[in-house]
């Protein structure tokens, strides 16, 4: 199996790790405020990074350390616009609205980095924008949430052509611990105003330990070192599987029911994915290279 495959099994596993939030987060949220639950959760993870192997940051060059902060930074205003998005809109229309990144990556990637993107990309970015709007939507308005979760979204496209771009195998692990600092910086700016307040009970602990390290820590660094692998437009469509993991999770550990919907929608995701992997390769090795030093 080649380097490529096992970086896209890999994200699948990360989607699968984030879609297992879901349902944590949607219950945790009710006794805890968005930005001190986010800082929480991303300061435990980047100390869990820095512990394992504290010189990794050091050991970056200056120029990879630029390009950590920003890609943290960028990826923590997207956290915090989200979940300020998710405050006027629905869950559902939020879960569609973010899952857009799929669309906007290859565009962005088009315009800031000016390679082609191929048509079987394209068919894939459809089919896997079909699905989420099949898994997600159910009535939209162009509204503030919308807008803001429209924009955060663009903001997690910007961060995967980031990463695709200048992630190398051998920057992985020190360019996802500083990015986890500079993304524990940002959220912890966001909960100033209000004050920082601690999760109440065990399990809420065990919760945010359990989303820090493994939907946090190990996520990130598995995200870092597949992106050095793959195009962004590849590793967006890998990642449109999360919604569909969402649903699964919700059903298997939650209080939701399979739907058609849910069937269908999940369908036209992982046919995205099929394609992406059954395509000429030629046609997405070529989309992008990846920037050296």
């Amino acid at each position: 199996m080649n380097r490529s495959r096992v970086a896209v099994l890999a994200l699948l596993a990360v989607a699968a790790a984030w879609g297992s939030t879901f349902f944590l987060t949607k219950d945790l949220l009710t006794r805890m405020d968005v930005a001190d639950y986010l800082a929480l959760r991303f300061a435990i993870a980047a100390l869990a990074l820095i512990a394992i192997h504290p010189p990794a940051i050091s050991k970056l060059s200056r120029l990879d350390r630029g390009r950590g902060v920003a890609l943290g930074i960028m990826y923590g205003v997207a956290q915090l616009v989200q979940t300020e998005g998710l405050r006027h809109t629905s869950a559902s229309v939020s879960g569609f609205v973010t899952g857009m990144y799929v669309v906007f990556t290859p565009l962005l990637a088009a315009v800031i980095l000016r390679h082609k993107i191929g048509r079987w990309a394209w068919v894939a970015v459809v089919l896997a924008t079909i699905g989420l709007g099949v898994l997600s939507l159910r009535g939209f308005t162009m509204g503030t949430g919308e807008l803001l979760t429209l924009a955060s979204a663009g903001l997690y496209a910007l961060h995967i052509i980031g990463l695709g771009a200048w992630s190398t195998p051998s920057n992985a692990f020190g360019l996802s611990a500083l990015q986890m600092v500079a993304i524990t910086a940002v959220c912890g700016i966001g909960a100033i105003p209000g004050g920082f307040s601690l999760p109440s009970g065990t399990g809420d602990w065990i919760a945010v330990v359990y989303m820090a390290l493994i939907a946090g820590a190990v996520a990130l660094i598995v995200q870092t070192w597949a992106q050095a692998h793959l195009t962004p437009t590849r590793a967006a469509i890998a990642m449109t599987m999360e919604p569909v993991f969402a649903s699964a999770f919700a059903v298997t550990f939650g209080t939701e029911s399979v739907t058609g919907r849910m069937l269908i929608g999940g369908a036209l995701v992982m046919s995205a994915m099929y394609l992406v992997e059954l395509a000429p390769r030629r046609k997405f090795e070529a989309e992008v290279q990846h920037l050296g030093q």
